[in-house]
């Protein structure tokens, strides 16, 4: 004779058989952004919750989007440095990248025109992948020169131009050359720094997203 225990469970699975079972449901895909830049994308000298890619994020999603940024950030990273890794740093199904490059360029000394060049391919490309873009420009620190300061602060304006893509004037605008803001070595933004500058920037970036993905 059965169990009492045994009975039951039989006809609890026969009763379970005759229940459809629910398709799964699976949450819709965040839409992707990737952050190609050197290391003010990178977070240079901060936790990880406070870095650019993060604060960017959780700011995104506190106005209803449904995103991931994705950090695409490496320490002293040129613009040639980022051509050369744009197709494995910016996955397939990558909605927007934001370019933050050029910034070593300058402090290197690197030529405008090489730089201008980079940067243009890097546009190029990720136009032919049919990837949108957010340029985010840089300014040439004053001690390079009057005529490398003009050449190089002119790239950006230019190449957004050309390529039809949307422009941030300047990546560390509001948080340059302010000790509170920057860390000692008064290049890399602080957690306060970050934050100012995706105060500043989510809102163009918080429009594309919607105009891509309505």
């Amino acid at each position: 004779m059965q169990s009492y225990s045994r009975r039951q469970a039989i006809k609890l699975l026969a009763a379970a058989s005759l229940i459809p079972l629910a398709t799964p449901v699976s949450a819709e895909q965040p839409f992707s952004i990737v952050a190609l830049g050197d290391s003010l994308t990178a977070g240079y000298g901060l936790p990880p919750d406070d870095a650019f890619t993060t604060r960017l994020e959780q700011r995104l999603k506190a106005n209803g989007l449904n995103v991931e940024v994705v950090n695409a950030g490496v320490s002293g990273d040129t613009s040639k440095g980022g051509l050369s890794r744009i197709d494995w740093s910016v996955p397939d199904g990558s909605g927007l990248v934001i370019v933050e490059l050029g910034a070593n360029d300058a402090l290197r000394g690197i030529s405008p025109a090489e730089t201008a060049k980079n940067l243009d391919a890097i546009l190029a490309r990720l136009r032919q992948r049919g990837i949108a873009v957010l340029l985010t420009g840089m300014l040439a620190p004053p001690n390079m020169g009057k005529d490398y300061e003009t050449a190089f602060n002119a790239i950006y304006p230019k190449l957004a131009e050309k390529h039809d893509v949307e422009l941030y004037p300047f990546f560390l605008d509001g948080v340059a050359a302010d000790p509170k803001l920057n860390q000692a070595d008064g290049i890399h933004p602080n957690a306060a720094g970050t934050a100012v500058i995706v105060e500043r920037l989510s809102p163009m970036v918080d429009k594309l997203v919607r105009s891509l993905t309505s």
